[in-house]
């Protein structure tokens, strides 16, 4: 049996990146962050791998961007406000069909806000990372384990679609201890090669070209077009979600990250008191998971979103339900963490609501 060790959410994202084969981290210090890229700085170096903080979070994506294009294994991580600074070099990757792994590690906003935990960029992550017509794969763990897996596999599924991959954490997560089975590490050399990277061309083979900036608007529009092609293989084949105690369930509550820990705890809180609660958590926020939530709609009477925001998440909750059940929101706000009672409340009277 693999062996289990005590990390905090920030060191597991870490370690399991470089066990994932990535030899280069930029980033910047920013709290609830910071440790991630504390640990970085001391384990890269003793795995032949590049740490370097840069002078900003402008730099740090710029310089993701490059080693991308060489092919490279890359990882930066920030959180909120420093996320927001990397927007526009994620846009460029995206342009230019880069793979890379973006860490947030949320924090109270909107502005510098405050330091503790939130899921206030939910929107940010999935709607609007950037300038353009663009997606991110993005992933919401709920564990220090799946902080682990999640940051594992996130380099091959932006290797596979060639596009940035966001893990969406919070302070919660990033600094809770728990225990972790590591993932065994990959050796870079034996990963597959990338032929479209700009390497050189000893083989003979054409000049490759890194950009996101075309002239001609019949070029952009065709390139766009491909893009979106990939982008719906993505959401056929990519979507990801949990399900707890949803087969018989009149309200389902919809909860992802360290908010639906919460949910769980109330949802068997509820079932205690005769509630027929469940839980569907996202594990993909884009894709979102509507296939696992469409198998819920033939018994659930209603649905509730429980955030660390003040409604964003909802909005998709709405979207995939489609007006086929009602959906309400609870949510706490500014790094305020809801409560298991707080949330047993209000699946309660949903419940009274939807049963009369």
């Amino acid at each position: 049996m693999a062996e289990k060790v005590l990390m905090k959410g920030n060191e597991a994202l870490a370690e399991s990146a470089m066990r994932a084969g990535c030899r280069f981290f930029f980033g910047y210090p920013i709290t609830p962050q910071t440790e991630l890229a504390a640990y970085m700085s001391k384990r890269m170096p003793k795995v032949g791998g590049t740490y370097l903080q840069a002078e900003s979070e402008v730099a740090a994506i710029n310089m993701v961007y490059g080693a991308a294009a060489a092919g490279a294994r890359v990882m930066t991580s920030s959180s909120s406000p420093g996320v927001s600074l990397k927007g526009e070099g994620v846009s460029y990757m995206a342009g230019a069909d880069l793979p890379g792994v973006i860490i947030n590690i949320q924090r109270g906003g909107p502005g510098l806000g405050g330091i503790q935990p939130s899921q206030s960029d939910y929107w940010q992550a999935t709607r609007a990372l950037g300038h353009g017509d663009f997606h991110i794969v993005v992933y919401a763990p709920s564990t220090v384990q799946e902080m682990a897996d999640l940051a594992y596999s996130a380099f091959d599924v932006a290797d596979k679609y060639r596009t940035p991959v966001m893990i969406l954490g919070d302070g919660m997560l990033g600094q809770m201890m728990e225990p972790v089975v590591l993932p065994e590490p990959i050796d870079p050399a034996t990963l597959p090669e990338k032929p479209w990277a700009t390497t050189g061309h000893a083989h003979q083979r054409p000049h490759n070209v890194i950009n996101s900036l075309y002239l001609t608007a019949d070029e952009l529009e065709k390139l766009n077009f491909e893009r979106y092609e990939r982008y719906a293989v993505i959401e056929r084949d990519e979507q990801r979600a949990e399900t707890y105690l949803t087969e018989d369930a009149d309200v389902v509550v919809v909860a992802f990250g360290a908010a639906s820990r919460v949910a769980r705890s109330a949802v068997n809180a509820a079932r205690e008191r005769g509630v027929k609660a469940g839980l569907l958590r996202p594990v993909t926020l884009w894709p979102f998971p509507k296939r696992a939530l469409e198998e819920t709609i033939p018994t659930a009477k209603a649905y509730l979103s429980v955030e660390m925001n003040m409604g964003q998440m909802v909005d998709d909750v709405r979207l995939a339900v489609s007006g086929r059940a009602p959906v309400d929101f609870y949510g706490r706000t500014g790094g305020v963490i809801p409560t298991p009672d707080e949330v047993l409340e209000r699946i309660c009277a949903l419940s009274e609501k939807v049963g009369e």
